[in-house]
């Protein structure tokens, strides 16, 4: 089992030319050509039958505290503890922060792995990290871009070893890009080795960047990080539409694809390009996108029930999540939310501020909201939900000479941080793991990104032996670890 992978650089062909004309044909702009990449999959990729159907892999970058919400420590000092009070969830035994209530009363749907470690403090390798679920640091890494050599995301790896179900990719990733307020494009999001044509379909979905750090869940709970709430004017969160153009309708669609395929067949005994074969693919599978009203529904996020909305949040994290829920339920088979754009929880300064007014309560409402609607939906025990950052934080609370609210955070630290694991089998109600007594260091039970990226692999219902191979026809395994034991 595996997919095959080029590092070619374009070279379009008149036939080429011929299909990237088709794609602007159908209403779609060069916009789209990127995120159509991933449906360039190979049809004999692997089908296993998945124990789990899908993974909502929600990503807190910046690194979420954990100290701060799911392992507090009330008996350390004042100045390691923080802030805030910890409250007892459903299942005896387990605490976690005062302002994640909703969370805590659904404690039996879901579990904690306190001990997940990894060697990192800067951002941009930690991201690597933890997106594409392996340690080591790859040839010629550069954290200020991605590269071809990096490792593939998470993302990509399920997107080239899955078939398109439904119209749709393999794994999809929302509502947008990582991108530092600098405008550097965060590395781990991409395919890397793997080749671009299997990067993730990235939904570009909420309509808002900008360099003066404005975080949050917009538009309900922006923040700017050291001066407090913030509202983007004219904030919108709509997915990219793919639709026909106004002046097109499907049997012309149908017409003009068989004109296309004659020019096509007059051509194909005289050029063989590769590039041109999966523009070919994302032409044909744009026409079925275009014509399947599945794909619509599945980004419309605001045609849900009011009522839906509401419990999930009208904001980007609650929208965000509904539009996961609703394209897992449409065919595919892992999303990736980014849950805030670049280094939302990089709470470095006004930390306790920030945590309590714009990040956890929208966090709280919207994770629960999406464990709700699963269930309901008769879903839970299909998908798996995982939650992490690329680090956790230092246990030590302080303010940093040169911070402009004057207010106290904590720094990076990849030493230990908490993973929230539910559904897909998750036996809730319970830890794996443990950090010490400051919340410093695994204490018992430690695990690595590469368990997390199995416990992934393996819900899927991918094969432990499975690999993918490169140009040279050399084998890349995909698992690099066991999955984590105790939790399914």
């Amino acid at each position: 089992m595996h997919c095959g992978d080029r590092f070619l650089h374009p070279n379009l062909t008149r036939r080429a030319a011929i299909s990237a004309g088709a794609i602007g044909l159908l209403g779609l702009g060069t916009n789209h050509i990127s995120g159509l990449h991933a449906l360039a999959a190979e049809n004999g990729s692997p089908q296993p039958s998945p124990r789990a159907k899908a993974v909502i892999y929600i990503f807190l970058s910046g690194g979420l505290a954990q100290h701060d919400s799911f392992d507090p420590k009330p008996d350390a000092p004042e100045n390691i503890r923080g802030e805030f009070n910890p409250i007892a969830t459903s299942t005896p035994g387990i605490s976690v922060c005062e302002h994640l209530p909703l969370l805590a009363s659904r404690s039996d749907k879901w579990a904690l792995v306190r001990s997940l470690t990894h060697p990192y403090t800067v951002h941009s390798l930690a991201h690597h990290v933890m997106l594409t679920g392996q340690t080591p640091v790859p040839t010629g890494f550069d954290a200020d871009k991605p590269k071809p050599t990096d490792f593939p995301s998470i993302a990509s790896t399920v997107n080239g070893l899955f078939a398109p179900r439904n119209n749709l990719p393999p794994a999809a990733v929302l509502p947008e890009k990582l991108i530092h307020v600098t405008g550097r494009t965060i590395p781990g999001q991409f395919a890397g080795e793997m080749g671009h044509r299997y990067d993730p379909w990235f939904i570009e979905a909420s309509q808002f960047r900008d360099a003066k750090y404005v975080h949050g869940a917009f538009p309900e709970y922006g923040f700017q990080r050291w001066e407090g709430k913030t509202t983007p004017p004219d904030y919108r969160y709509e997915a990219p539409r793919i639709e026909l153009a106004h002046d097109l309708l499907p049997d012309r669609i149908n017409a003009r694809n068989r004109l296309l395929e004659s020019l096509d067949q007059q051509r194909r005994s005289l050029d063989r390009d590769a590039n041109a074969d999966d523009l070919d693919r994302h032409r044909e599978t744009a026409t079925s996108m275009l014509l399947d009203g599945r794909v619509h529904k599945a980004l419309d996020v605001h045609a849900a029930d009011a009522k839906l909305q509401d419990r999930y949040g009208r904001n980007s994290f609650g929208w965000s999540l509904l539009m996961a829920r609703q394209l897992i339920e449409a065919g595919v088979r892992l999303v990736q939310v980014n849950l805030g754009n670049n280094e939302s929880w990089d709470t470095h300064e006004a930390a306790f501020g920030n945590l309590k007014n714009f990040l956890l309560p929208p966090t709280d409402r919207a994770v629960s909201a999406l464990l709700d609607d699963l269930s309901e939906r008769g879903l839970l025990d299909d998908v798996m939900i995982v939650m992490a950052g690329e680090f956790g934080r230092t246990p030590k609370v302080f303010t940093f000479e040169g911070a402009k609210s004057k207010l106290p955070g904590r720094d990076h630290w990849g030493a230990v941080q908490t993973v929230f694991f539910a559904g897909g089998g998750v036996k809730g109600g319970r830890v794996i793991g443990a950090s010490d007594r400051i919340g410093a260091y695994p204490a018992i039970d430690p695990q690595k990104p590469e368990n997390m990226a199995a416990t992934i692999y393996q819900a899927l219902g991918l094969p432990d032996t499975i690999a993918w191979k490169d140009s040279l026809d050399r084998p890349h395994h995909v698992y690099q670890a066991e999955p984590i034991r105790g939790l399914t």
